[in-house]
């Protein structure tokens, strides 16, 4: 459960800390690469006749059946700060946790905190931390429950989620079918933004990325059941990462329209001049072979970009797509479709 913080030195203010000032890496920019972690998981995979989901393939969270009617949602999610303010970080870091159980169209229930702070660190700025992951989880439904904190150099922050759901109305990253509409919920940009935009662009994306993907989750629901053929939410891997594992997993062609992806504001002129985070050249080496773009260099760069707590991307019917651009109030954008096999991601321009 959760063991205390206590701050050794106290010469920090934390009115003037900058979070970002004591990582290297932050956000989902800091995951492993996908090619490393997917070859560790193929090691580790097992099975289970009431492990639904687990990591053959792995998913965006594990699914255990608890009963004929009932399932448990389990998944993680930790990083350092990519933001300065503690709020912010706590805020986003507990959205971008809780996205994986909505992603698996599940219901957030509980939450345990994963803390790792340097002792230097304010108490106040830990306790501001917790307080706005707290919020969130329980705008989420859900409620944190406890964790652990352990001392470490660089700021470490995000909670493990657990959800529930039936057994029968699980949503994966397989099932994308010939002639769907692809949706996204949130824009794109968030890595290149916050490396390089301009301070109201970032106030801008921070607050979209302190929004859970509740309201998409249940919009995506309301469709009824079946009609979200293939969900995923859009983190690390970037948009273009996250997509493929949908085309690998249906066996199917996603074809990106580059002009529909909603960007952050300010997001494509950051990356018309040049910002880049760490996670591009992972994506791109991992993708390569697997994506053709014939997008503008800054569209391919956004569309590679490390997202945290991005959107929820979807395949759905054409219809459905219709009712939930008209339904939400703009909340979801039609960015592409799905073509036949074999599976692989087109970028267009």
């Amino acid at each position: 459960m959760t063991a205390p913080v206590t701050a050794a030195v106290t010469s920090f203010d934390a009115a003037d800390l900058r979070l970002t000032e004591w990582t290297a890496c932050g956000g989902c920019a800091a995951k492993w690469g996908a090619a490393p972690l997917n070859a560790l998981i193929r090691e580790l995979a097992a099975g289970s006749a009431d492990l639904l989901v687990g990591l053959a393939p792995f998913d965006d969270a594990a699914v255990y059946r608890l009963s004929d009617d009932l399932a448990l949602v389990s998944t993680t999610d930790f990083f350092p700060p990519l933001v300065d303010d503690a709020a912010d970080f706590g805020a986003i870091a507990a959205a971008n946790a809780c996205s994986d159980v909505f992603a698996m169209g599940a219901r957030v229930v509980l939450a345990l905190n994963i803390s790792a702070f340097p002792e230097r660190l304010p108490v106040e700025t830990v306790a501001a931390i917790l307080a706005a992951a707290g919020a969130v989880v329980a705008e989420a439904g859900g409620v944190v429950a406890g964790g652990h904190t352990i001392r470490s150099e660089e700021p470490i922050f995000g909670l493990a989620v657990q959800g529930l759901v039936h057994p029968g109305r699980v949503w994966t990253k397989a099932g994308a079918a010939t002639g769907d509409a692809l949706v996204l919920s949130k824009p794109v940009g968030t890595g290149i933004l916050l490396a390089g935009g301009a301070p109201e662009h970032k106030t801008a994306a921070i607050s979209r990325m302190r929004t859970l993907n509740r309201a998409a989750a249940e919009a995506l629901s309301a469709l009824g059941e079946g009609a979200a053929h293939a969900v995923t939410d859009v983190t690390g891997f970037g948009l273009l990462g996250h997509g493929w594992e949908m085309a690998e997993r249906s066996g199917s062609c996603l074809r990106l329209d580059g002009a529909a992806i909603p960007f952050y504001d300010g997001a494509l002129a950051a990356a018309e001049a040049g910002v880049r985070t760490g996670g591009d050249a992972r994506n791109r080496a991992h993708l390569e072979g697997r994506v053709v773009s014939t997008a503008p260099p800054a569209v391919e760069a956004l569309a590679y970009d490390p997202q945290t707590s991005g959107g929820l991307l979807a395949a759905v019917s054409p219809a459905d797509a219709e009712r939930l651009v008209a339904d939400t109030d703009g909340l979801f954008t039609v960015i592409g479709e799905v073509a036949g096999g074999p599976a692989a991601v087109e970028l267009h321009g």
